[in-house]
């Protein structure tokens, strides 16, 4: 059945003229009417084009693509080679052929804007959805995104993960384009353990996503098979798993964290030999932190970051960091998303993350 404009106002308690004055934005009204307005759209799923009302499973020519940050090369670079697949060019006459429109809907991490988003997307018939990067792990957030994600698919919009594990309620999505983010945590780990490290500093990223906590148990994983993160009584010298939380500090996925969390380390444990940022990003400012301290990177102190992004190589020295193949994610969650790619098996593929070894990285002095 058909919602229609009397239908949202009657829900709303408001007249038919206030309810389109909301929608269209061309007619000031009160907050709390505006909200009482746009809350009885969302909850009967009505659609402001008319046309596209009336065909049940019509989509758009849009495509929407989420990500937490736009400035951040992690989303940038997904974002961009998933639009080379659903808006890439024609066939050179400027005429629009299979491609679609990409729309790229910064949500600044907000949970909210996640949601208002995929609304908007809903009204607009899209064709495909992309949520890229870590999720919210909030029970709540997770059942409205499960259940906004359902009215999408039933939609006939076609709805894709990349970089982002699948929703427990997962039979909404086309796919789930997942990267080893643990496997990554632990061979990175591993690998500054056989250098010698025994006291690794650990940067991590806001502690309610995904990406972080799976990092962040890969890394532990590491140090309980080495007997650093027993315990009491461990090889550890009965520091245990204490020691490990007053090695970690949380924080933004930026620089600025990077470089107060690594002084918050210095400050709490002045004898971590290296550090392990949350990503790249935050490891320039890890690298910066350690050497406004008069400390040199790998000679005093190894730093370590996680994504592989473009900047790392340039860095001085080159950051030892984990890859993720973000392009190659991307461009498949676009083809994913336009139809031109068979779902993995299952609906679910782990890409695997490569660690890359270089310069900032170094076995402990003494």
């Amino acid at each position: 059945m058909t919602v229609t404009l009397a239908d949202v106002a009657a829900r709303a308690r408001v007249s038919p003229a206030t309810v389109s004055r909301v929608l269209n934005g061309n007619y000031p009204v009160a907050a709390s009417t505006r909200e009482r307005v746009l809350r009885a759209v969302d909850d009967l799923d009505y659609v402001l084009n008319g046309p596209a009302s009336s065909l049940a499973a019509a989509t758009s020519d849009l495509v929407g693509i989420l990500v937490n940050d736009i400035a951040d090369p992690f989303f940038g670079i997904m974002a961009g080679a998933a639009q080379t697949q659903i808006g890439g060019p024609g066939d050179g006459s400027g005429r629009a052929g299979g491609e679609k429109l990409a729309v790229i809907c910064n949500t600044g991490g907000s949970p909210e804007r996640e949601l208002t988003y995929l609304t908007l997307l809903q009204r607009q018939r899209a064709a495909a959805v992309v949520l890229t990067g870590g999720a919210v792990e909030d029970p709540a957030h997770r059942a409205a995104m499960s259940a906004k994600l359902t009215k999408l698919a039933d939609a006939g919009t076609r709805i894709v993960f990349c970089g982002r594990p699948p929703l427990p309620e997962g039979d909404a999505l086309v796919a789930a384009l997942a990267f080893d983010n643990r496997g990554g945590g632990r061979r990175l780990a591993e690998h500054l353990i056989s250098l010698g490290h025994r006291r690794i500093g650990y940067v991590a990223g806001p502690p309610e996503r995904t990406t972080t906590r799976h990092r962040l148990e890969g890394h532990r994983e590491a140090l309980r098979a080495a007997g650093l993160d027993s315990a009491p009584g461990g090889a550890d010298g009965g520091r245990g798993s204490d020691d490990q939380d007053r090695l970690t500090v949380h924080g933004p996925y930026d620089r600025r964290s990077g470089y107060e969390a690594t002084l918050e380390l210095l400050r709490r444990a002045p004898d971590v030999t290296a550090i392990v940022a949350a990503n790249d990003t935050v490891a320039l400012g890890a690298c910066a932190a350690v050497r406004d301290q008069g400390m040199r990177i790998p000679q005093d102190i190894s730093v370590a970051g996680f994504d592989d992004l473009p900047f790392s190589v340039d860095a001085v020295p080159a950051l030892t960091t984990v890859r993720l193949p973000l392009f190659e994610a991307g461009a498949r969650a676009g083809r994913l998303a336009m139809g031109k790619e068979n779902p993995p098996p299952g609906g679910i593929a782990t890409i695997a993350a490569e660690l890359m070894i270089r310069g900032s990285t170094a076995a402990p002095r003494g």
